[in-house]
């Protein structure tokens, strides 16, 4: 098992560097932000911007896995974000993880965009990650869709041979899922709304299942292909205790995960919790759990 925490980009960077060397000095394997103008869930917070707080982490740590959680197509544009991802990967030694998922449609709005359907928005998600997928192999890309174009785009510099950016797809129903085992490299849920911790559990063992069904007709080996669950989507929050983080990780790993995530306590909702239950989970439980097997 590896685990990676989000740290929202909502402080000064003069707050938020220690939280980030911290990470990595609590044992962490990866560590994410999200990728949004505004987030619906502090819509009043102060906010900055995702690169660049992802490019100052890079230059603080060493070791930490940096990523997106997620990018999407309600802001970015396939073209643009590329470039953002090659850089940061260079910056960072390769040790980018690049996150992708529908998002929430805030940020379209904010950018004078039209209210979509939730299937004119899985349809935008597609096109726009199907572009990404091309831009990451090709050079003088051109496409004409009708969310995302380009004409004649360049690609270089090449990533180095052998490396690539891991693709995360996010995905929670069926159609996503199936999409998740088709071009993703790893796959990441949050996991269906409930309103107890049994009952998600109990959906995420639906999700794990139409996955591997759908990477089996893909063509892929289930066992080899990594899967991402943000803790902190259940009804109760991982860091409430180190036997909730505990069992919350031993029930993910049962159901396959390879990756959880958790997130930055924070004085008051969301993710409400403190530091001194962070550390404590980092030095007794982390270290014990680091060896678990996700079920087969």
């Amino acid at each position: 098992m590896r685990f990676g925490i989000t740290i929202l980009p909502e402080l000064p960077w003069a707050e938020t560097r220690p939280r980030w060397r911290a990470a990595e000095d609590l044992g962490f394997d990866h560590a994410w932000t999200y990728d949004h103008l505004v987030w619906g869930g502090l819509p009043e917070s102060s906010w900055y911007a995702t690169f660049p707080t992802l490019t100052a982490a890079a230059l603080e740590t060493a070791t930490l896995r940096l990523g997106t959680f997620v990018s999407s197509p309600n802001f970015r544009h396939p073209v643009a974000l590329h470039r953002d991802v090659q850089s940061l990967d260079d910056l960072s030694g390769g040790r980018f993880l690049l996150g992708v998922g529908t998002g929430g449609d805030l940020d379209s709005r904010i950018l004078g965009g039209p209210d979509l359907s939730v299937g004119d928005r899985v349809e935008r998600f597609q096109e726009f990650v199907d572009l990404t997928v091309r831009l990451r192999t090709e050079d003088h890309v051109t496409a004409e869709g009708r969310w995302f174009s380009a004409t004649d785009a360049r690609t270089l510099p090449a990533l180095p041979a052998g490396h690539q950016v891991p693709l995360i797809v996010a995905a929670n129903g069926p159609r996503s899922l199936r999409y998740a085992a088709r071009v993703g490299d790893a796959w990441v849920t949050t996991g269906p709304k409930a309103d107890t911790l049994d009952a998600w559990f109990t959906g995420l063992d639906v999700a794990r299942s139409t996955l591997e069904d759908a990477l089996v007709g893909a063509g892929r080996e289930p066992a080899s292909y990594p899967r991402y669950l943000n803790l902190d989507s259940a009804p109760v929050f991982s860091l409430e205790s180190p036997e909730r983080f505990e069992e919350m990780v031993t029930r993910a790993a049962a159901l396959g995960f390879t990756d959880v995530i958790t997130h930055w306590p924070r004085a008051s909702a969301p993710y409400a919790g403190t530091e001194a239950t962070l550390e404590r989970i980092a030095a007794d439980v982390i270290p014990r759990l680091g060896s678990l097997h996700p079920a087969g």
